[in-house]
C-alpha cells in the first residue's frame, strides 16, 4: 500500500484564524483581503497606481491578523529570543502543535522519535530587515533570521529526531515539502511526518517586484480564470498537515481527512524564460503524479489548480489541465483555486490548496469558485473539458479522487493526486443516545490562565455539538489533552452537561480550583481494603451494571468462591437478601467486592505501591500484593466466614471513643473481653461476652466516654473465636503463600510484611488477635504513601485515616462510596487521581464503540505576548511609528514565575549582592522583567535559556561581581538547574555576599 493519510491539520490564513474558519470562508466564497495593516509598512508611501519604479500599484493584500502574537511562555522561549525570531518560525511552531493534536497525537509523546519536519518557506524579509542593522545584531539574531530554522524550531522544541528541512522552490515550496515528506514515509525513513508552509509579508519589496514585472493586481486580489483577472494579490498564511502511512493510521484508529495517492515534482528546464510557466512541464508533472497514484484522469472529480489569476499563467495552466484531465470526459472536470479567497500565499500556497482539497474530500463537497460567474471565456475552459464551480459541488458516494497543483516561479512544479479516506477511517461525530455512561473529560495547559482559557474554548466549541455522544469526545481528550503540567478533569454524562460544567468551571474560581491540579510529582498509591461491617444489601449493584471492567472482575471472584460456598455470591449480593449480614456470607461477599474493585483500579492503570487490609480485608489485600492466589484466598475467606458463622451466639463488639491505654484497666477486669481493634487514639473496639461488654460500657459512660454496641453476630478478634481455630488452621496450613511483590502493611503486626510469608499461622492468629489499624496506617503514611484509595462498598477506613491527621497533603479517595455508587463515582475517582498526578489507562471507562478518536477544539494559545519589532531597515517613510515597533509589555505571570507568588526577591537595596546580580543578569539575558524571575525558575525549561545565553549570563554575572573567585563553565553547568541553585553556587565563590548599600 503506497497511500499516505492526512491525519491532522491546522492553518491560519487571511480572514480565517483556524481550519474551521478556513472551511467556512471557502464555503461562503469569502474574501480575506484588506488594506495593508499599520504594523507592516505604510502602504500609501510606496503606492503609485501606475507602478512607477520603487512603488507598488496597490495598497491592498491578504493579511493574517496580528502575526506578532506568540505564546513564548508555552514553548519556554525567552522574550529576548522571541523578539529575534522570524514571525514565520513562531507561526509554524504553533500550527504544528495544533495539527498534531488534531491528529490525536499529543506532541510530547512524539519526543525523541524520528518524526520528519518539512516546511516550504521562501520569504526572508525578516532576516533582511534584522541583519542590515549591524549594531543590533545579537547572538539570537542569526537563528532568528534563518529560513531553515522554521523547520528546526519545531524539531528542537518538540524534540523530534527525524529529518528537519526548509524547502524553497518559490511558490511551489510547500507542496514540494509534502512530496518530500510522502517519499520519506514510503521509504520507511520516518513513520510520522509534518509538512507545511508559511508566508508573511513584512515589506512591500516583493509587491514592488510583482508590479514592475506586470504581475500585481491593483485591487490586491487573485481572480483565477476570470475575465477580470489582472494579476497576483499577495497573501499571508501558515498551514501544517500530519502525515502517516495509511495502514499505520488505520491500525491506530486515527481519523483520516484524505489520502495522498501520488505526488510528482519536476522542472521547466530551459523554457520560455526563467520565471515564465511551461505548459509542457506542467503536463508532464500531472501525468507523473497520476501514474504514481495508479489513477486515470477520468477518475478525478475536481482539481485545485495553481490558479494565480495572471493572464499568461491561467492560459497555460488551462491548456495543460485540459490536455491531461479534460480529454474525452463526459462531464467537464471541476477546477478552482483557493487564491481567489486568500490571495497568493507564495511558499504557503501549496499547503493552502492541500488543506482545501483535504477538507473538501472530508466534507464531500467542493466549494464554489469566487469568480466563477465572471469566467474568462477566452480560456475556452469547456472545450478543454474543464469548468469553474458557480455553486458547491456535492461529491458522489464512494471513492473520490482530486488533483492539486502548485507551480514555482523558477520552474519547479508539483502535483498531487488525493483520494477520499476509506470508509472505516471517516468516522464522523457519534450522535448521542440520551445520557451516556459517565466519563472523564480532560484538559491540560502550561499554566492556570492557559488552562482556564482552554476550558472556556472547549465549552464554547462543545456547546455547538450538543447532539454528539460525549464518550468519544472524552476518550479523545484523554488521549490528546493530558500531557501538559496543569490538569483539568470533569465527569459528565452528556455533551450538553459537559459544555455546561466546563463553562461553569471557567467562570467560577472555586469550581475551577476543585477540578484542577498541578502535580509536582507522581504520588505513591496505597489501597486500603475494608473489613466486615461495611456490607449492605445490593452493594455495588449499580457499578456492576454500568462498568464492564468491574463486572468482569466481580464475576471472576464469584467463580472462585462458588466451589467453596456452593452458591453464587453474585446472586446473593445483588438480591434483596438480608443474609448478606450473616458472617458466612458477608466475608466472601466483601472479599469479592474488594478483589473486583482493586482489579478495576489496576485495570485503569492505578497500580498500588502498597496495600493494607482491615481484618477480613487482608485477604483481598494479600491477593493484590501477590501473597495469595485468587483461588487460595477464596478458599480461606469462605472457610473463615463459615466457621465463624457456626460458632455459638452470645458475643458482641463495642466501639469506644478512647485509646486502648485509657480503658486497659476495665478490660483487665473482664476475662471474657479483648481489645479487637485499635483504629486510632480515640477509636478502640472491644470484643467479647455481651454481659461483660455492657459492664464496661456503663463504666465508660460514668467517665464521660462514648461506648456504642456494634451490630455484629459474634465477638470477632477475641478469645471467643478459639473454637474455630483448629479447623481453620488445618485449612490455612494447606495454602502456600508467596512473598509480597509490594509491601503489605499488616494490621495483625502493625507494620509492613515485605519479607515475612503470611502462612497458615499468620491467618490463624489474625482471627483472634487485635486489628492494629492505626499502627499499620501510621507506618504506611510515614513511608511516603500519601494517596490512599479505600477498596470496599462504602467509606469506612478513610474517615478513620482523616481523624488520625497523619499528613497535611494526604489524599483519600473512594471509587464506590455508598449505596448508589456507580460508574459516575468510579469516574470521579479516576478524575481525582488524574489531578493528583496519576496517568490512568482510560480504556476501562469506555466501551469499544466509544474508543474512537474525535477531533476536539485545538489548543488556544495565549495572545498576551506580542513580538513584532520591525527594525528601521526599510525606508524611514515606510517604517512603523515608534509605538508600533515596541513589543508589548509582558504581563506578570499567573503562576510559577512571579515574584509575589514564588517569593522571588526583586533586586533592591535589601537583596544581598549575589542575589541581586543573578536576578538582574538572568532578566537581562532573557529579556525578562526582574520581578518575573523566581528562585525556583528553571533556567532552561522555564526561562528558555540556551548555551549561548548561558555564556552571556556568565559574563554578566562576572562583570557585576568582580569579587567572585574564578570558576569554569564545566563547574557552573551542574548548578544551572534553577535560579536559586545558581545563586547558591555563586555565593560559595563570592567573598562579599552581603547586602548592598542603598
Amino acid at each position: 500500500m503506497n497511500e499516505i493519510a492526512i491525519v491532522g491539520l491546522d492553518c491560519r490564513f487571511p480572514g480565517a484564524p483556524d481550519a474551521e474558519a478556513f472551511w467556512d470562508l471557502l464555503m461562503r466564497a469569502g474574501d480575506g483581503g484588506g488594506e495593508v495593516p499599520p504594523d507592516r509598512w505604510r502602504a500609501v508611501e510606496c503606492y503609485d497606481p501606475n507602478g512607477s519604479p520603487g512603488r507598488t500599484n496597490t495598497t491592498r493584500g491578504n493579511f493574517v491578523h496580528d502575526p506578532g502574537v506568540f505564546d513564548s511562555d508555552f514553548f519556554a522561549v525567552s522574550p529576548r529570543e522571541a523578539e529575534a525570531m522570524d514571525p514565520q518560525q513562531r507561526l509554524f511552531l504553533q500550527a504544528v502543535w495544533r495539527a498534531l493534536e488534531d491528529a490525536g497525537m499529543p506532541p510530547h509523546r512524539l519526543a525523541d522519535t524520528a518524526v520528519g519536519v518539512y516546511v516550504g518557506v521562501m520569504a526572508s524579509e525578516w532576516g533582511q530587515l534584522q541583519l542590515r542593522d549591524y549594531a543590533k545584531v545579537t547572538a539570537q539574531t542569526g537563528a532568528g533570521s534563518s529560513c531553515s530554522m522554521v523547520a528546526n524550531r519545531v524539531s528542537y522544541h518538540l524534540n523530534l529526531k527525524g529529518p528537519s528541512l526548509a524547502v524553497d522552490t518559490a511558490c511551489s515550496s510547500s507542496l514540494v515539502a509534502v512530496h518530500l515528506a510522502v517519499n520519506a514515509l514510503l521509504s520507511g525513513e520516518v513513520d510520522h511526518a509534518v509538512a507545511g508552509g508559511v508566508n508573511l509579508q513584512l515589506t512591500p519589496a516583493l509587491g514592488i517586484f510583482y508590479t514592475q514585472a506586470g504581475l500585481s493586481a491593483p485591487d490586491g486580489r487573485c481572480k483565477p480564470f476570470s475575465s477580470v483577472a489582472d494579476g497576483i494579490g499577495r497573501g499571508d498564511g501558515v498551514g501544517a498537515v500530519v502525515l502517516r502511512r495509511l495502514e499505520d493510521a488505520l491500525a491506530d484508529g486515527q481519523q483520516v481527512y484524505a489520502v495522498i495517492r501520488g505526488t510528482a515534482v519536476n522542472q521547466d528546464g530551459r523554457s520560455n524564460g526563467l520565471t515564465a510557466p511551461s505548459r509542457w512541464a506542467q503536463q508532464e508533472v500531472l501525468a507523473a503524479a497520476l501514474r504514481r497514484a495508479a489513477a486515470s484522469p477520468g477518475q478525478v472529480d475536481f482539481i485545485e489548480t495553481h490558479g494565480t489569476g495572471t493572464v499568461l499563467g491561467d492560459m497555460i495552466e488551462a491548456k495543460a489541465l485540459g490536455h491531461v484531465y479534460g480529454a474525452g470526459r463526459k462531464q467537464p472536470c471541476a477546477i478552482g483555486s483557493v487564491k481567489g479567497n486568500i490571495g497568493h500565499t507564495e511558499a504557503a500556497a501549496g499547503i493552502a490548496g492541500l488543506i482545501k482539497v483535504a477538507l473538501a474530500l472530508h466534507h464531500r463537497i467542493v466549494p464554489a469558485s469566487p469568480f466563477a460567474t465572471r469566467e474568462n471565456h477566452k480560456l475556452a475552459l469547456r472545450s478543454h473539458g474543464l469548468r469553474l464551480l458557480k455553486t458547491p459541488l456535492r461529491l458522489p458516494t464512494g471513492p473520490v479522487l482530486a488533483g492539486l497543483s502548485s507551480f514555482g516561479m523558477g520552474g519547479t512544479n508539483a502535483h498531487a493526486v488525493l483520494a477520499s479516506a476509506p470508509s472505516r477511517a471517516r468516522r464522523r461525530s457519534v450522535a448521542g443516545k440520551g445520557l451516556d455512561t459517565p466519563v472523564v473529560f480532560t484538559l491540560s495547559a502550561d499554566n492556570q490562565t492557559g488552562l482556564r482559557r482552554n476550558v472556556q474554548a472547549q465549552a464554547d466549541w462543545l456547546a455547538r455539538r450538543r447532539h454528539e455522544s460525549v464518550a468519544p469526545l472524552a476518550w479523545s481528550s484523554n488521549q490528546v489533552k493530558t500531557t501538559l503540567p496543569h490538569r483539568f478533569a470533569v465527569v459528565a454524562r452528556s455533551t450538553g452537561e459537559l459544555s455546561r460544567k466546563l463553562a461553569e468551571a471557567a467562570a467560577d474560581p472555586e469550581e475551577f480550583a476543585i477540578r484542577t491540579g498541578r502535580p509536582e510529582k507522581r504520588h505513591k498509591v496505597a489501597f486500603l481494603f475494608t473489613g466486615q461491617g461495611a456490607q449492605f444489601v445490593g452493594m455495588t449493584r449499580r457499578l456492576y451494571q454500568e462498568s464492564a471492567l468491574y463486572r468482569g472482575y466481580f464475576d471472576e471472584a464469584d467463580e472462585a468462591l462458588q466451589p467453596h460456598l456452593g452458591q453464587s455470591v453474585r446472586n446473593l449480593v445483588f438480591a434483596a437478601d438480608d443474609r448478606i449480614h450473616q458472617t458466612g456470607h458477608a466475608q466472601p461477599a466483601l472479599f469479592a467486592v474488594g478483589y473486583a474493585l482493586a482489579r478495576t483500579m489496576t485495570g485503569l492503570g492505578v497500580e498500588p505501591a502498597a496495600v493494607l487490609g482491615h481484618s477480613v480485608g487482608e485477604f483481598a489485600a494479600a491477593v493484590a500484593a501477590g501473597v495469595l492466589s485468587l483461588d487460595d484466598a477464596a478458599q480461606l475467606v469462605s472457610a473463615r466466614g463459615s466457621l465463624m458463622q457456626a460458632l455459638p451466639a452470645g458475643g458482641g463488639m463495642t466501639a469506644v471513643r478512647a485509646g486502648a491505654e485509657e480503658i486497659a484497666d476495665l478490660v483487665a477486669d473482664e476475662p471474657l473481653v479483648d481489645i479487637a481493634a485499635v483504629n486510632g487514639p480515640g477509636a478502640t473496639v472491644l470484643s467479647g461476652a455481651l454481659e461483660a461488654l455492657e459492664r464496661i460500657a456503663q463504666a465508660l459512660r460514668r467517665r464521660g466516654v462514648d461506648a456504642t454496641p456494634l451490630k455484629v453476630s459474634h465477638a470477632f478478634h477475641s478469645r471467643l473465636m478459639a473454637a474455630m481455630l483448629p479447623e481453620f488452621s488445618r485449612v490455612a496450613s494447606a495454602v502456600r503463600p508467596r512473598a509480597p511483590r509490594i509491601p503489605l502493611y499488616s494490621t495483625l503486626l502493625g507494620r509492613a510484611t515485605d519479607t515475612e510469608a503470611m502462612d497458615g499461622g499468620y491467618w490463624t492468629s489474625q482471627v483472634v488477635e487485635p486489628v492494629r489499624f492505626a499502627d499499620a496506617v501510621h507506618e504506611l503514611v510515614n513511608d511516603g504513601l500519601k494517596l490512599l484509595i479505600e477498596i470496599g462498598p462504602k467509606p469506612v477506613l478513610t474517615p478513620l485515616v482523616r481523624k488520625l491527621r497523619l499528613a497535611d497533603d494526604l489524599v483519600c479517595l473512594h471509587p464506590a462510596p455508598g449505596e448508589e455508587a456507580g460508574q459516575e463515582d468510579l469516574a470521579e475517582a479516576v478524575a481525582a487521581l488524574f489531578l493528583a498526578g496519576i496517568d490512568p489507562l482510560w480504556t476501562g471507562l469506555y466501551g469499544e464503540p466509544d474508543r474512537q478518536l474525535q477531533r476536539l477544539h485545538p489548543y488556544e494559545f495565549s495572545t498576551q505576548r506580542r513580538y513584532f519589532n520591525l527594525p528601521v531597515a526599510i525606508p524611514a517613510a515606510l517604517a512603523p511609528q515608534a509605538d508600533d515597533r515596541r513589543p508589548a509589555a509582558r504581563p506578570a505571570p499567573d503562576d510559577g514565575g512571579g515574584a509575589a507568588e514564588n517569593g522571588a526577591p526583586t533586586p533592591s537595596a535589601n537583596t544581598d549582592r549575589v542575589t541581586h546580580a543573578v536576578l538582574t543578569a538572568v532578566a537581562e539575558t532573557g529579556g525578562y522583567e526582574p520581578g518575573e524571575i523566581a528562585l525556583r525558575s528553571r533556567l532552561y525549561e522555564d526561562l528558555g535559556l540556551d548555551s549561548v545565553q548561558v555564556m552571556q549570563l556568565k559574563v554578566r554575572v562576572e562583570t557585576a561581581l568582580p569579587e567572585l573567585s574564578e570558576f569554569t563553565v564545566q563547574q557552573l553547568l551542574p548548578h544551572l538547574t534553577t535560579v536559586g541553585a545558581l545563586i547558591a553556587f555563586l555565593r560559595e565563590h563570592s567573598t562579599a555576599a552581603v547586602p548592598q548599600a542603598s
